[in-house]
Order: structure tokens, then C-alpha cells, then sequence
């Protein structure tokens, strides 16, 4: 067996960062050079496997265990977030952690005070970045976790399991990880996503989540003879900003509470752009908020003239509670698999989402285990050897406990 601290550090030295800005699928040709990488180490154990035109490799273990099980899948994406850089990623190994900051480079260092977490890794091995880019434990802590289990299982034949499903997909982070996935082509009758944080998580509830574009259309005139004429649409769009709910911001909600986040900003005084997530667990509250951002739209044009704002909104994804829940055994056996290793399963709602959410809607109830990193897309992301390593033995409970319901 290969150890999962070296296939981790393999693949977070690719670069596979997904790009919002394509319109290819994948959205980036690098996040290929990954997916072959993955699809030959799966053929290399004996796993069927192959990497379709859009990017997602599928493959399939059969049934060893000689009765009729449901067949199960285990997925996780390999892009990472455009938020940082995935490029020359250096991690950092940090052996029996003896619960003091951790120093990155000069500038930059885990603070225990502001990451009190760490603590609880306390005699582990942790990785970290050098502090100049993400790690990519998000997700390729999953990947790896998921091969892993998959090299158990073809190493020890005398492991009784039913068919095993596993794919790999892209573009995640930008929210088009299952756009082209093909449901009854992966052929799993319930999924797992290895794909949430802290050891323990075990979600099956999300966001409901949609983007917006706010557009203001401004009229400028020359600053000397400006009186009376000019309409600035950066103020137009900081005025509707304002009117929006302080404490429906992300940094005040926790929880189940939604939110309303603006994530960027381009204009000029002639015209400018507002961009915003919209996010709640609750459809009416989601509704609400969607509503909302449409009448401060209203009241500008109102104000200054129709036409001046305008709103698009698109749906992203939804919560995955309802698909969920009528087959809430998948949720018992993570709870048990998790409870065989010592781990105290902690169910809890996503502030986000996966793929499982928009997998679920398309006919694989699909909930999310923890992969064991923390502080994803950001140059303080880290995740311990250890969660990684119970992650991969509760792959292979929830695996047992299916083939012997």
C-alpha cells in the first residue's frame, strides 16, 4: 500500500485550478493533467476506469460479497479554488505538533489564537502551505482518501464489498462539477462526496444558493458642467448596496442563517457592475432575499429613472435535505462507519455546497463526509495526516456496512 501522506503530496503539486471565466468544459485543460494521472493509477491497481470528453473519470469495482447490495460511489472533484494560486505548491510537514503557531514564511504564521482548532492536533502530523499559495486539500484530500480505500480493497480480495463506484470530477469550485455528470452512466444507487472539512463533519444539508449581477447604468458629463446631469452609477450601486441588510451579511450569520454577499465590484461613472452570492437553508427565506435584492432594484429606477438598474439572477443549486432525507440510512451508516474509528460523527448543516447537492437532485441521494482540511482556498489552509487516514478507514466501514445489511 502506498502511503496516503505521498499520494496526497502528488497531487497537490498539479495545478488544477478552475477557471470562472471559461466557457470550456473542463474550464481548465490543466485540471486534465490530474484526471489522467488518476484514471492510469486506477487502471494500474486492476479498476476499470476511463475519463470522458468533459472531464470526469469514472470507474467501477465489482462485487466480491456474493449477495445483492446497492451499489455505492464515492466522489470528490480535483480542481481547486480561483481564489488563490494552485501553482508550485510547497507544502510543509509538521510532525507530532506540539500545539504552538505554526510559522509559514516572514510574514505569515497559524496563529493558535486566531485558529484555536489546532489544538485539538495536538501529536499529529499536520500540512501546511509555505504561505504563498492554497494547499488544495480542498479537494484533493478526498481524492486521495478515496484512492486509498480503493487500493485497500483490491489488495485485500478477502474485504467483501458490493460495486463500488468512484469519479473524480472538475470544476467544482465554480459551481459546474455536475453540469455534464451522467447519473445513470455512473450507475451508483447512493453517493458520497469526500468533501467537507473538520473530522467528524457529516452534512446532508445545504444552501440553497443563486447568483446575482446588478447593472447600473450611469450618464457621464464632464465634471465642470456635471450639475444637475450627471448620474455617478458607482454611488447608484454603493446607494443599493446600502439599502441591503447589514446583518444578512456573511460575516454576522452562522448557521442556518442565509445571507446576502456581495463578491465583486467593476464600474466606471458611466456604468458598473455588482456582483452578489444569495444563500439560506430555507426556500422561503432564499425567495425572500432574491425578492429583496429585486425590489432595492426597483426603488433605484424609481428613483433616478427605469432602466438605470437592472438585475439578473441565476440559480445555482439547492438544498439536498429533501432528496436526502426519505433514504436517511446512508446517513446511519456514515454516522456508525465514523463511530467504528472513534470519531463523534458532528451532523451539521453546509454553509456552501457540493456536488452532492445538485447529484442528489438528479437521482443519487449524495451526502458529504469530511475530508479533514481546514481553512480551504486561502494561503492558510492545512489539513492533519491523521483525519486524511480515518477518512480512508470510513470509506471502507460505509463499504462493509452495506455489503452486510
Amino acid at each position: 500500500m502506498e502511503k496516503i501522506l505521498d499520494r496526497f503530496l502528488r497531487y497537490v503539486s498539479v495545478d488544477t485550478q478552475s477557471d470562472e471565466n471559461s466557457e470550456s468544459q473542463p474550464s481548465s485543460a490543466k485540471q486534465l493533467d490530474l484526471l489522467k494521472m488518476l484514471r492510469d493509477e486506477l487502471e494500474a491497481m486492476g479498476i476499470r476506469a476511463e475519463l470522458d470528453e468533459f472531464g470526469y473519470v469514472m470507474a467501477s469495482i465489482p462485487s466480491n460479497c456474493g449477495k445483492d447490495v446497492p451499489s455505492v460511489g464515492f466522489i470528490a472533484h480535483v480542481d481547486t479554488s480561483p481564489d488563490a494560486s494552485g501553482k508550485d505548491i510547497h507544502p510543509q510537514i509538521i510532525p507530532d505538533y506540539d500545539g504552538n503557531d505554526i510559522k509559514l514564511n516572514e510574514k505569515l504564521s497559524l496563529k493558535v489564537s486566531e485558529f484555536p482548532e489546532l489544538l485539538q492536533y495536538r501529536g499529529q502530523t499536520i500540512i501546511t502551505t509555505d504561505g504563498t499559495t492554497l494547499l488544495g486539500a480542498d479537494d484533493k484530500a478526498g481524492v486521495a482518501e478515496i484512492m486509498d480505500a480503493a487500493q485497500y480493497m483490491m489488495e485485500h480480495p478477502e474485504f467483501k464489498h458490493g460495486e463500488i463506484k468512484i469519479a473524480f470530477t472538475p470544476d467544482e469550485e465554480i459551481g459546474r462539477g455536475t453540469v455534464k455528470f451522467d447519473v445513470k452512466k455512473f450507475g451508483a444507487r447512493y453517493g458520497y462526496t469526500m468533501d467537507g472539512g473538520a473530522i467528524g463533519e457529516l452534512e446532508y444539508e445545504n444552501f440553497n444558493a443563486a447568483a446575482a449581477t446588478v447593472h447600473i447604468q450611469g450618464r457621464n458629463i464632464h465634471p465642470g458642467y456635471a450639475k444637475g446631469k450627471m448620474m455617478n452609477s458607482i454611488l447608484i450601486g454603493m446607494e443599493l448596496n446600502a439599502m441591503l441588510p447589514v446583518e444578512q451579511r456573511p460575516e454576522y450569520t452562522e448557521g442556518y442563517e442565509g445571507f446576502l454577499h456581495i463578491v465583486g465590484f467593476n464600474g466606471t461613472v458611466e456604468e458598473s457592475t455588482f456582483s452578489y452570492i444569495i444563500r439560506d437553508h430555507d426556500m422561503d427565506l432564499f425567495r425572500q432575499k432574491q425578492e429583496m435584492l429585486r425590489k432595492c432594484v426597483d426603488f433605484i429606477n424609481a428613483k433616478y429613472g427605469e432602466g438605470v438598474a437592472s438585475v439578473e439572477i441565476r440559480q445555482q443549486y439547492y438544498n439536498m435535505r429533501k432528496e436526502v432525507e426519505p433514504h436517511y440510512h446512508i446517513i446511519e451508516k456514515a454516522v456508525k462507519a465514523m463511530e467504528m474509528e472513534g470519531i463523534t460523527p458532528h451532523i451539521q448543516p453546509i454553509r456552501g455546497g457540493t456536488d452532492g447537492a445538485n447529484l442528489s437532485f438528479m437521482g443519487m441521494p449524495c451526502p458529504n463526509i469530511f475530508a479533514g482540511g481546514h481553512n480551504f482556498h486561502g494561503k492558510l489552509e492545512f489539513v492533519p495526516l491523521e483525519s486524511m487516514e480515518k477518512a480512508s478507514k470510513v470509506i471502507l466501514n460505509i463499504v462493509s456496512l452495506f455489503a452486510t445489511d
